[in-house]
């Protein structure tokens, strides 16, 4: 059975349009849910031809096909993997995977699948993996962009970065469409999953045990989305010691992470060690938070020097002062502070804690528990100051 509006010629036999060949998908139907769902899938595509199958084709049939979408259990690993690595070269695989788990999917990925989803899959979830495969962008990794990478660093504990790191990754995920990911490298007192109210989303630990390149990983469908969209690679659930994590492992991390997502946030411990040297390295922009006192402008000036001294002073750095009180303000006022470290602060966030520890409390993002306050607007201007044109504001609205 064939579908595809706007057939490639009148009679529908010269497989041509307009001198170019069709690209064909076929599809076991048992894998997207049955015959309705098929035909639903194949009508968001209308120049591309749909073909309905029963099972896997063997290699010569198959051939015939530029992506193949089928279904499988990952109890059956291997069979499956030794029908990719069989499989033709020109026919990119769609593996819907039931049971699906870390290690499976990434062994499939490295046996060849071009997409590994978990079952049962959404119609949206298809028709994105479908739109990259088929795009000359997506199949040409020589002009594929990357994605880009900011880390959100601490002047010391107790500052409200990963508070704040929630909410801009929440907020850009929800205008991108999915394309945002935070990545909480804490890896002894990490929470960004928890403040999103996601525990069983996978952890760094989950990825490091596997002891397969952090690259192969396929985070845009390992990894679980927010509501909002975003995905979250949450810090592991036991203290792990900081010494566990080498720099090799973030070049391949930060690989995976930009191939797979637009954006990605990551959180990273208030110690520095040479792991997080070579993830402030590789990152575009760094966002530095703290708050209003002497103290902490004093742990400014030290993050800064650091970062002086570690030659990555040439990154774009955005200074947040987050949640400064009365009182504080009342002992330290923000110029002052900002004549202490010789620079002005980027982003003020006003403190409102009552409205951040609710969406802490229940996962949402700020917008959901109370709209159009000082402290969402001033997410939104760090939002924007963190997207830096890769994730546009909404229309209408101009970036401050």
């Amino acid at each position: 059975m064939l579908l595809g509006l706007k057939r490639p010629t009148a009679a529908g036999s010269g497989g041509e349009h307009r001198g170019d060949r069709v690209q064909r998908i076929g599809v076991v139907e048992s894998a997207v849910g049955g015959p309705a769902q098929f035909a639903s899938m194949a009508a968001l595509f209308p120049h591309i031809l749909f073909e309905a199958l029963g099972e896997w084709p063997e290699r010569s049939a198959g051939g015939a096909f530029d992506v193949l979408v089928v279904g499988a259990d990952a109890a059956d690993g291997d069979a499956l993997a030794r029908r990719l690595t069989a499989a033709p070269r020109t026919t990119r695989i769609v593996v819907v995977l039931r049971n699906a788990d870390v290690l499976t999917t990434r062994r499939l990925v490295r046996e060849g699948a071009a997409d590994v989803l978990p079952h049962p899959v959404s119609e949206p979830a298809l028709a994105l993996s479908l739109e990259r495969l088929l795009s000359n962008e997506s199949s040409d990794p020589a002009r594929r962009k990357a994605g880009e990478a900011v880390a959100i660093l601490k002047a010391g504990g107790g500052v409200g970065a990963t508070s704040l790191a929630v909410q801009v990754a929440a907020l850009l995920a929800a205008r991108d469409g999915g394309g945002v990911c935070l990545a909480d490298l804490d890896v002894q007192f990490g929470a960004a999953a928890l403040y999103l109210d996601m525990p069983d989303t996978v952890t760094v630990a989950d990825l490091l045990n596997t002891g397969a390149s952090l690259a192969d990983t396929p985070f845009a469908t390992a990894l679980s989305a927010h509501p909002s969209g975003a995905r979250v690679l949450a810090a592991p659930h036991e203290l792990m010691a900081l010494e566990g994590v080498h720099p090799a492992q973030m070049d391949s991390l930060l690989a995976g992470l930009r191939r797979d997502f637009a954006l990605t946030l990551i959180d990273l411990p208030s110690a520095w060690t040479a792991w997080t040297h070579r993830v402030l390295s590789l990152v575009d922009r760094i966002v530095l938070v703290t708050q209003l006192s002497v103290p902490h402008i004093q742990l400014v000036k030290r993050q800064l020097r650091t970062l002086a001294v570690q030659k990555l002073e040439d990154r774009p750095l955005i200074l947040v002062c987050n949640g400064p009180s009365a009182d504080q303000q009342g002992s330290v006022s923000i110029k002052a502070a900002e004549r202490a470290l010789g620079r002005g602060f980027d982003v003020v966030v006003p403190e409102d804690r009552r409205t951040m520890s609710t969406a802490i409390n229940h996962g949402l993002e700020l917008s959901v528990v109370r709209r159009g306050t000082k402290l969402e607007k001033a997410v939104v201007q760090l939002a924007d100051k963190v997207a830096a044109g890769v994730i546009a504001a909404p229309a209408g609205r101009a970036r401050r």
